[in-house]
């Protein structure tokens, strides 16, 4: 096993006065730990929307600026797998607390940098490079971020209660946009178009970085109990080398890839590109839109909440291939439902939402699932960047693209594609031997 690092020892201090940690403490630093890195990514996924191409491509047209802007958006999931790399060896060289230290300071740092960015018309094109630099940092971070507590639920969770277990990490998601977006509709509420570009939209990056510390101590105080080292020392829970893991587990990472991409292809086309999309092409501000992704966050929750006990029910590949061919069809109408005024937005979001709660509520548990004991760890976090990266990291580049080209009915082509290949990859699952295919 790793020395343990000073972070664990200090940590541990901590946890001791606290007695055993029980199943509800490791949700609640799931959850923690998930809300924490998805409000980072929302606070710069709503700028990169309302603030970024007026601040740093004001050279441009509203729509080529928030392109460019959505280009930078994508380097932190291209920059991910190689954070996990890089991350991965800490964690085998130092253990996991100091391993999510770094991580948790780098992601702070580099999110804070943001709130001190410049402007383009004081520094020149140095603000697009110092932008993408920190948003780089955010990627290589995330990547460091991965602390198998969810492997850790999974391993614990009753034989009919997995897809419970597997929805609890998923939470993060809505809880953190429900936080960035009512928060930036404040400032954008009740701060003047100068005062909001001048200063407001800095300081949902800085209560990012405090959210930052909570969630290191939440997850610290985890990753080091018995428990916790216990699962270490056999193994379930031991990072492993890149190139063994893949060597040993290619299959399964490529249909871990590709088995939750229609979920993560619909993370962004309900969370960023109809921001984008809303700011952009109708005369509506941004803050009554920030307020119905919030509400329509709720319905995610619940959603998420209800795919635990359905997929106990009738099993995690049947619910995300019904959740897949559901998205398909929603590909085919609902996007233009956002020209559809008030309601239709509302609509659009609600529906969206809640397909997204369903499927991606048991994103995580396919991922992990499909790998063996010995590289459940290091398989789950690689499945989960190439996730992230094909299936989320270009959707609102792609879709605004095409909506702003051929119309908005033609974003939902994205969506298709994504629906597509999830269907592919469980059905390539589904020919495998019983003894080699995901579990449910």
């Amino acid at each position: 096993m790793a020395q343990t690092s000073t972070a664990e020892t200090n940590s541990e201090l901590i946890g001791s006065h606290h007695g055993q940690v029980s199943a509800g403490d490791i949700a609640v630093g799931v959850i923690v730990g998930r809300t924490s890195e998805f409000f980072d990514f929302f606070v710069y996924a709503i700028a990169s929307v309302i603030v970024f191409p007026k601040l740093v491509f004001p050279t441009h047209d509203p729509l080529v600026g928030t392109l460019y802007s959505f280009c930078i958006f994508a380097l932190a999931f291209v920059a991910r797998p190689f954070g996990s790399v890089l991350f991965m060896a800490i964690d085998r060289a130092y253990g996991r607390g100091a391993k999510l230290t770094i991580a948790l300071f780098l992601l702070g740092t580099s999110t804070v940098a943001m709130a001190f960015l410049p402007a383009y018309g004081d520094i020149g094109a140095v603000a697009v490079w110092l932008l993408a630099l920190a948003r780089i940092g955010q990627g290589l971070a995330l990547g460091g971020t991965w602390d198998g507590l969810p492997s850790l639920l999974a391993l614990n969770a009753p034989q009919n209660r997995r897809g419970f277990y597997a929805m609890i990490p998923q939470l993060g998601a809505p809880i953190g946009l429900i936080v960035a977006s009512s928060l930036f509709a404040f400032f954008v509420a009740n701060l003047s178009a100068d005062d909001f570009f001048s200063w407001g939209w800095r300081y949902p990056f800085f209560v990012a970085f405090a959210i930052n510390v909570v969630a290191l101590f939440a997850r610290l105080r985890i990753v080091v109990t018995p428990e916790f080292s216990k699962l270490y020392e056999s193994g379930d829970l031991q990072p492993t080398r890149i190139r063994d893991t893949i060597r040993a587990e290619g299959h399964n990472v490529v249909i871990g890839a590709f088995a939750p991409l229609a979920s993560f292809a619909l993370f962004h086309m309900v969370t960023v590109f109809p921001l984008s999309w809303v700011f952009l092409f109708t005369n509506e501000g941004p803050a009554r839109f920030l307020m119905i992704e919030a509400v329509s966050a709720l319905f995610g929750i619940a959603a998420i909440v209800a795919s635990g006990p359905l997929a106990d029910r009738i099993g995690r590949r049947a619910l995300l291939g019904g959740s897949a061919i559901a998205i398909a069809t929603f590909s085919g109408f609902a996007p233009q439902l956002l020209d559809g005024g008030a309601v239709g937005e509302a609509l659009f979001m609600v529906l969206g939402f809640i397909l997204l709660g369903l499927s991606f509520g048991q994103s995580s548990g396919v991922v992990a699932s499909s790998f063996s004991r010995q590289y459940r760890y290091t398989g789950s976090a690689i499945t989960s960047d190439l996730a992230w990266m094909f299936g989320a990291g270009f959707a609102p580049l792609a879709a605004l693209l095409l909506a702003g080209n051929f119309g908005l009915i033609a974003a939902g082509a994205y969506l298709l594609s994504g629906a597509a290949c999830t269907l592919l990859a469980l059905w390539i699952d589904g020919r495998r031997p019983a003894a080699d295919r995901q579990p449910d």
